[in-house]
């Protein structure tokens, strides 16, 4: 059972230009609402999940000031600070001491599906993590997972990393369910060609030393709020 969430809303989010000027993307609305207000709620009363950790980073003080420390949502929120923006790889680490020996939900402050996908996802998870996919998207856009015949991650190629998307491979959809053990494979990450540290070496390196990292299709909604086009889109 999982009963924690770790959310990374540390970002500006320098795609969506000035509407980020003085607003993290987390908290830009969709349909009246911020972002991380929706995914939130989502997996609370869908997935049962009271128990969240948000990284916050870049104008921190607003989602803070916003969410409290969550009562009001029938929530308990601890916060964790990334100061230096880094990367996705050693966030995540902000709350190893918070999430123990718990396995734990963990998704972008910026990805929204249906509430009940949350549901679902959280009743599928098993073994030692469970990767969020989704069918019909630009693999240009985001990573390609690659699954065995078992369903099972057996890779994990980064945007911008393959000229021809791969065979067989499925976006990666930014939702995951994983034991603490991926603590041990982010605690040696280095540094990718970009500079930056990538959760999704961690996730390579953890499904490549025996973890059992299972894929879950997304079958409604999903969106990465990445740009204005996405974001006028939903509030359409």
């Amino acid at each position: 059972m999982i009963r924690k969430a770790l959310i990374l809303a540390a970002g500006k989010g320098t795609r969506m230009g000035e509407l980020t000027q003085t607003t993290p993307k987390p908290m830009l609305h969709v349909q009246k609402k911020p972002i991380l207000e929706h995914i939130i709620n989502g997996l609370r009363e869908e997935a049962g999940i009271v128990e969240f950790f948000i990284v916050i980073g870049y104008q921190g003080n607003i989602i803070q000031n916003y969410f409290g420390q969550g009562s009001r949502y029938g929530v308990s929120i601890t916060y964790g600070t990334q100061f230096v923006q880094d990367g996705t790889g050693k966030a995540p680490e902000l709350a190893k001491s918070w999430i123990g020996d718990e396995p734990f939900l963990f998704t972008y402050g910026d990805i929204l599906v249906p509430a009940q996908e949350y549901r679902l996802f959280v009743e599928s998870f098993h073994a030692d993590g469970l990767i969020a996919l989704k069918e019909g998207q630009d693999l240009k856009n985001g990573g390609a997972v690659l699954l065995n015949d078992q369903n099972q991650m057996i890779d994990l190629i980064e945007k911008g990393q393959f000229e021809t998307p791969p065979p067989n491979a499925y976006f990666n959809a930014g939702i995951y369910a994983l034991t603490p053990r991926v603590f041990d494979f982010t605690s040696k990450l280095e540094k990718s060609p970009r500079g930056e540290y990538e959760f999704t070496d961690a996730l390579k390196a953890f499904s490549k030393n025996g973890g059992k990292i299972t894929g879950h299709m997304i079958q409604s909604d999903w969106a990465d709020v990445r740009d204005p086009s996405v974001l006028l889109q939903l509030n359409q």
